[in-house]
């Protein structure tokens, strides 16, 4: 806006301090470029949904499911699962769907649904998408080829469930709920995803080995937004840069592996960033990660059309970190899979885009304005209506000025103002006469409205500036979105490229990732032999103890061959046999997501399983008591599961229950494992159960093997080396535990006495102080009770007192 002010005399003046400040927008600092490379563009995390369709016929199972993260649509080929869909369990269990397409039952009503996503139906819904990684160019018939390249339509269920997801997605309108019914749901991708090679481990396991642990978020900002990681061994391995590379490091967490061929692609890269004179490249690739953004959510702005100026520098930021990340990974050994990949696959499309958006977005400009706008020399239109608006307010003065020479001389200045959608009015200030609405009627003059007492008209001048000028701003706004369209479009139409960095990048931050704790941590690499079947650790540590106490005793493990398969632990407690057994479960895990370990040396078997029993997972909502909780979640799935090649971790099974009816159970657990020979899995017990021992309950022969943990008598004192030994404890040393836990040394004496008598099938005596004064209590209340009688009362029968009171008492006297 360019204003006009005058004097009484009516002297004409420049435009003063507020000449800029209501419609006209005036030249504004605007950041440097240092100041705006400062300038850290925060990221909008959307609450991630998934949405799974399932079909289940024959023994197949066909699945796809569309996750709103990254505006991708997932498919599994048909595979084979059993009538009680163990498969399709384990993908509920990974996945976690907000909603799932399926019948809940296997009868007349799955046949009616599968009616419904009839084959040749869903085909020509897959068919008929409109997909925007699919150029706009293709015929139809190219696009059949193209999409056939990456679906299976040889796959019918798999086919039938996609139809049924894309039907599901398109009803539902997922994401775009509030869009124009013509918007359709983005879908930026199809990926195949398989759960071929996994090791099975279930939630329980998760949680005692405390691979995951979720804590409350200690900040009040934060608190509805839910948990933090608290300490597990994600949470130390977890030295991601970017949000994705976190994301698959959880997804590699929950999908350990057996495939050889996976893990030692993932150990190359580690040994490889490992090795000292390579330090320099693994940070330089750590700060390059940094800037890898949430690609898939600009994306989808982008096809609803919905983009941020945020999002182009993010973008931006995120294209020429990929570069660099091109010609780093160039520049390395290219024997290495996913140093081939980067330097291959980081195509020149994405110099393309960075060059198109570095061209034509002016960064500077955008944030002073909040919306798109580009740079000079882009459009000549753009730019002489840009010149133009400039020169507005030297040229508005002078209207302003011819304007003030009409007006009536009480009127003592005016401004010509310009308001996008409306255009150029004359605004005056309300003189005290002005009272009434007629009073501000002017001859000459339209008037328009009144806005903080000044009066605003539309003259024969404002008119002929509208129809010479036009609507400046709202022309350059129109002209420079259908600039940003189609930049957009040329984005998009390069949008796989920019996906496969988002794989790659995510890959090798997390690889990164891993390698720094290695190093820090001075973790080895793992060898794997598929003919070993266990584990064998040379002197193993516990990746989350070590961190927490001043020394740990490492201990060596070795469980491999027809040997030793059931090793019995014992030892007095606190002496680490829960430490022990955890150690050999998060060595073994961290071996199967292709981790280096925390051990000298590590050789894996082929293990296609984790079971545990460690702790008793309680939960009011499951209404069952902790005994049945171990039995049924935890003992009971590792007896219908195990196999040769799993291990199974035990810890004080049976101490929920009578002691005899508990040690009952364990044996018989145990030598239902031991009668299977050869196929009997891996299993480690720990327990206090020494008649499991002394009673000879389990089978002599070479598949037992009794280890304990070392501990050293210095007089009253139990001294612990945390060693694990061959051999059996000869005492739990309960009563050190108890005193070291603070209760009263009579109350461990008399515990330990009380243990000596049973031990040696004696009777147990109450103690003589104690009984003698309780004597002395019983019979002082019996005194007590009989001073009380009234001895004349006629209707007192002492017979009566004699039975209730001084019978009973007596007993406890005498």
């Amino acid at each position: 806006m360019a204003s006009l002010g005058a004097n009484p005399r009516r002297t004409p003046q420049g435009p003063g301090p507020g000449a800029a400040s209501s419609g006209f927008p005036s030249p504004a600092p605007v950041p440097g470029p240092k100041e705006a490379e400062e300038e850290e563009v925060e990221e909008e995390e959307e609450l991630a949904e998934i949405h799974l369709c399932v079909l289940w016929n024959s023994g197949y199972l066909g699945i796809a499911y569309y996750d709103t993260s990254d505006s991708t649509i997932h498919f599994m080929p048909d595979a084979p699962d059993q009538e009680s869909l163990k498969l399709l369990q384990r993908v509920l269990d990974e996945i976690n769907p907000q909603s799932v397409v399926t019948s809940a039952k296997q009868d007349e009503n799955m046949t009616r649904f599968l009616g419904k996503l009839g084959l040749e139906i869903s085909k020509q819904r897959l068919l008929s998408g409109n997909y925007s990684f699919i150029p706009d160019a293709m015929t139809a018939t190219e696009k059949i080829l193209f999409l056939s390249s990456i679906i299976p339509f040889d796959c019918l269920l798999t086919v039938r469930a996609l139809g049924g997801l894309l039907k599901f997605l398109g009803r539902r309108r997922i994401g775009v709920e509030l869009e124009d019914y013509n918007v359709s749901v983005p879908i930026l991708g199809f990926k195949k995803f398989m759960l071929t090679h996994l090791v099975n481990i279930d939630q329980d396991t998760y949680s005692v080995l405390q691979i995951f642990k979720s804590e409350s978020h200690p900040s009040v900002y934060k608190v509805a937004s839910g948990l933090k990681e608290g300490l597990s061994l994600f949470g130390v391995l977890n030295r991601c840069r970017c949000k994705w590379g976190e994301k698959l490091l959880r997804l590699w967490f929950t999908r350990p592996t057996h495939d050889l061929g996976e893990l030692s692609s993932r150990l190359d890269v580690i040994q490889f960033f490992l090795l000292p004179q390579n330090l320099d490249m693994a940070q330089m690739l750590h700060r390059l990660l940094g800037h890898i953004k949430n690609v898939p959510l600009i994306l989808k702005r982008m096809k609803l059309s919905h983009t941020k100026v945020s999002d182009w520098q993010v973008l931006y930021k995120t294209v020429y970190s990929a570069l660099g990340l091109r010609d780093a990974c160039r520049s390395l050994p290219q024997s290495i899979q996913l140093f081939r990949d980067i330097a291959q696959e980081f195509s020149d499309d994405l110099h393309h885009i960075a060059s198109l958006i570095g061209k034509v977005v002016d960064f500077e400009g955008s944030l002073a304005e909040n919306r798109f706008t580009v740079l000079p020399n882009i459009d000549p239109e753009i730019d002489e209506k840009k010149r133009r608006l400039m020169g507005l307010p030297n040229f508005l003065t002078e209207v302003a000025r011819k304007e003030l020479e009409n007006l009536d001389s009480r009127i003592p200045s005016c401004s010509v103002i310009y308001i996008p959608l409306i255009g150029f009015l004359l605004s005056i200030p309300r003189l005290p006469s002005m009272v009434e609405a007629s009073d501000f009627e002017i001859n000459g003059l339209d008037f328009m409205f009144l806005s903080e007492e000044k009066l605003h008209y539309r003259s024969a001048r404002t008119k002929e500036l509208d129809a010479l000028l036009g609507d400046l701003h709202c022309e350059i706004r129109d002209q420079e979105t259908l600039l940003m369209y189609q930049l957009q479009c040329q984005v998009l139409a390069r949008a796989a490229v920019l996906t496969r960095v988002l794989d790659l990048a995510s890959r090798l931050d997390v690889l990164l990732a891993l390698a720094s704790a290695a190093r820090d941590y001075g973790y080895s690499r793992p060898r794997y032999s598929p003919q070993v079947l266990g584990v064998r650790i040379q002197n193993g540590r516990h990746p989350l103890m070590e961190l927490c106490a001043r020394t740990f005793v490492p201990n060596s493990t070795e469980c491999g061959g027809d040997k030793g398969r059931v090793k019995v632990i014992t030892g007095p407690n606190s002496s680490g046999k829960s430490i022990y057994l955890k150690q050999v479960g998060l060595i073994t895990f961290m071996a199967l997501v292709g981790s280096f370990v925390p051990a000298e040396e590590a050789e894996i078997g082929a293990v296609d399983a984790i079971f545990t029993r460690i702790h008793s997972c309680e939960s009011i909502s499951l209404g069952l008591s902790t005994f049945m909780i171990d039995l049924n979640q935890q003992v009971a799935k590792a007896v219908n599961n195990a196999t040769a090649q799993s291990l199974v971790l035990i810890d004080e099974f049976g101490k929920g229950t009578n002691t005899v009816d508990g040690l009952a159970l364990l044996a018989a657990v145990l030598r239902h494992w031991l009668a299977r020979g050869p196929t009997c899995p891996h299993i480690f017990v720990a327990t206090n159960f020494l008649s499991l021992v002394q009673l000879q309950l389990l089978p002599q022969g070479p598949l037992v093997q009794y280890l304990t943990m070392e501990t050293c008598e210095d007089g009253n004192d139990l001294v612990f080396f945390y060693q694990v030994c061959e051999g059996v404890a000869k005492a739990s040393h309960a009563s050190h535990t108890a005193a070291q836990a603070g209760l009263p040394d009579k109350l461990v004496a008399r515990g330990k006495e009380v243990s000596d008598l049973i031990r040696s099938g004696k009777p147990i005596k109450p103690v003589k102080d104690l009984l003698k004064k309780n004597q002395m209590e019983n019979c002082q209340t019996l005194v007590d009770k009989f001073m009380k009688l009234d001895l004349e009362d006629p209707n007192l029968d002492l017979n009566v007192f004699m039975s209730q009171e001084v019978l009973p008492a007596a007993t406890s006297i005498l």
